[in-house]
């Protein structure tokens, strides 16, 4: 029996020798590799400005605490998403507004946004789903109608581009994650990239206390002021260090990704008893995060028995998301969301499994998965 992991860093002997490199040092926080790091991220994905953070929590976080989101102010936000997209709201005391997604994609589903937007929303927020970019032309042509400001939540778009831009440069600010499993690692990390230079100048001294300057910017040591609210939200040289020798891997690591996804539909088309999310066409470049298929409605019932015979076969999965955020328990019961509200998150929540296809794999990996689910289906009917 294979051990097929859902997702495992990829740590080479570079990454090892830039983290001993940063531990020989005498710098392990404010240093050159942060900043090198933030350079790297901008020149692949075209960014004017990047800045590099603690968490994604934290880069959406600060995108709401620097637009000055307050109790009252409200910010629209895809239901179907991880929770931290809409705790990053609440922690500055606005109100996430649920919007359902759509069937094909699960994305956002943009014809139902406007329905939701009162003289309170502040802010609009979209989430590329497991990388598949949302179409931010519209997104756009809304936001500059009702004058909201956009958040990208890009935590699984490393790669990912609409009509031949990045993803998280359409908006004001995008969001990235460099969790363990994304496509590359800081340990624990995330980046907020803008076009924006004043945008990006304030969140560097926010992410920092509101210290009015950093450590080599003083001119006597241990002298500075503080000139705005701020957090402790900077990503130490460490995490940097590895993340600037994984974004070198990255263009590699993005076409094995896209090989194993492509790979695994192949085999996966032929199961009579799932469905598939949309990926990629012509406009749209995926950043092939996960497959995640849709158990239709006879199986979705089994599922945790197929997932238990998937993992038995040794083929590790996940789910995104267990359920859509306003239908958790503390949105649930807050806010008084029900289930009908958003039946196609629901749908998606409640019959999906994903699948791996990270760069750990290989074509004959993809294979193996594809003859696991239909044999898990078919011993979850005995």
């Amino acid at each position: 029996m294979r051990k097929i992991q859902f997702g495992k860093p990829l740590i080479g002997l570079e990454e090892k020798n830039a983290v001993q490199e940063v531990l020989n040092g005498d710098i392990l926080v404010h240093g050159p590799k942060a900043v090198e790091f933030e350079n790297a991220v901008c020149a692949f994905t075209s960014g004017k400005k990047a800045v590099a953070v603690s968490s994604c929590t934290a880069a959406l976080h600060l995108s709401y605490f620097y637009l000055g989101i307050k109790s009252g102010d409200e910010v629209i936000v895809p239901a179907q998403t991880h929770v931290a997209t809409a705790h990053a709201v609440e922690m500055c005391s606005g109100k996430p507004v649920f919007v359902d997604c759509e069937t094909k994609t699960g994305n956002i589903d943009i014809s139902q946004i406007e329905n939701h937007i009162t003289s309170k929303t502040r802010a609009l927020s979209v989430v590329h789903y497991l990388g598949m970019p949302v179409e931010m032309d519209r997104i756009m042509k809304i936001a500059k109608k009702h004058s909201l400001f956009v958040v990208e939540d890009c935590a699984l778009a490393l790669g990912a581009r609409f009509k031949g831009i990045h993803a998280g440069l359409y908006g004001d600010v995008g969001c990235f994650s460099f969790y363990p499993v994304k496509h590359i690692t800081t340990a624990e990390g995330g980046i907020l990239l803008t076009q924006n230079e004043q945008i990006a100048a304030k969140v560097s001294r926010q992410k920092a206390f509101g210290l009015d300057r950093n450590v080599g910017e003083r001119k006597v040591p241990g002298i500075y002021d503080v000139t705005m609210l701020g957090f402790n939200y900077r990503l130490n040289e460490i995490g940097a260090a590895i993340g600037i020798e994984q974004m070198k891997k990255l263009p590699g690591i993005l076409a094995v990704r896209k090989e194993n996804y492509e790979k695994l539909t192949e085999c996966l088309r032929e199961i009579d008893e799932i469905e598939l999310l949309q990926s990629t066409h012509s406009e749209f470049q995926s950043s092939y995060y996960c497959h995640s298929i849709i158990l239709k409605e006879k199986h979705a019932a089994k599922r945790e028995k197929i997932i238990e015979n998937l993992n038995m076969m040794g083929v590790g999965t996940s789910v995104y998301y267990p359920a859509p955020v306003p239908l958790l328990s503390y949105y649930r019961e807050k806010y008084g969301y029900k289930e009908i509200q958003f039946p196609t998150a629901s749908r998606i929540s409640n019959n999906s499994i994903a699948l791996p296809v990270g760069a750990h794999l290989n074509a004959d990996d993809m294979v193996y998965i594809g003859k696991c689910v239909k044999e898990s289906i078919i011993k979850s009917e005995v």
